[in-house]
């Protein structure tokens, strides 16, 4: 009793680093759903395509935990790069998915048919960010390591997960272009 402990310095800075940058990524995903409810026209959509953004978030703290790397500010950073591009590449094949359906085909072949066009893309432009940032993450004592790692992580988990699971969330909360909901 009596005795106090306060946090100063560089402690007392980080926590309210750590703050601002949790603030950051709670107001962009934010924003981006917003912006893409307006883009779809839908807030089924956007929903869809967030999906993928948790499992970047596994990702990342995977392979934070796996190289032993902390949760700092650069990949606290990496953490915000990751759900723009987990959202970028589920984008991709919800609208060609919502083309084809539009065209009049049934929900499962809609999205077979984005997933078969879309894939290659995908993969190419996942595979290569990150082999762009395979040197930054494997360079120890760098201070951007720890973002290079955190995207890659985000990057890889999110491209394996995410091209199984927006698919299914697809085709369980779509509706065949005839107004009946596809529940099989």
């Amino acid at each position: 009793p009596g005795y106090a402990v306060r946090t100063r310095g560089e402690v007392a800075s980080m926590k309210e680093s750590f703050a601002d940058m949790g603030f950051g990524l709670l107001l962009a995903v934010s924003l981006l759903y917003l912006v893409m409810v307006v883009q779809f026209r839908s807030f089924r959509d956007p929903l869809i395509i967030m999906a993928a953004v948790p499992l970047g978030l596994m990702g990342v703290l995977w392979i934070l935990w796996a190289t032993g790397t902390s949760l700092n500010i650069q990949s606290f950073m990496g953490i915000i790069m990751v759900a723009g591009i987990a959202v970028s590449y589920s984008v991709l094949l919800v609208d060609q998915a919502n083309r084809r359906l539009a065209e009049g085909m049934p929900v499962r072949e809609a999205v077979w048919s984005a997933g078969r066009v879309r894939l290659r893309p995908i993969l190419m432009t996942r595979l290569a960010a990150v082999l762009a940032l395979a040197p930054m993450a494997l360079t120890p004592g760098q201070a951007t390591t720890p973002l290079a790692r955190a995207v890659i992580g985000g990057v890889a988990v999110s491209m394996m997960l995410g091209l199984f699971t927006v698919p299914v969330l697809y085709t369980y909360l779509k509706h065949d272009p005839g107004g009946r909901e596809n529940r099989a």
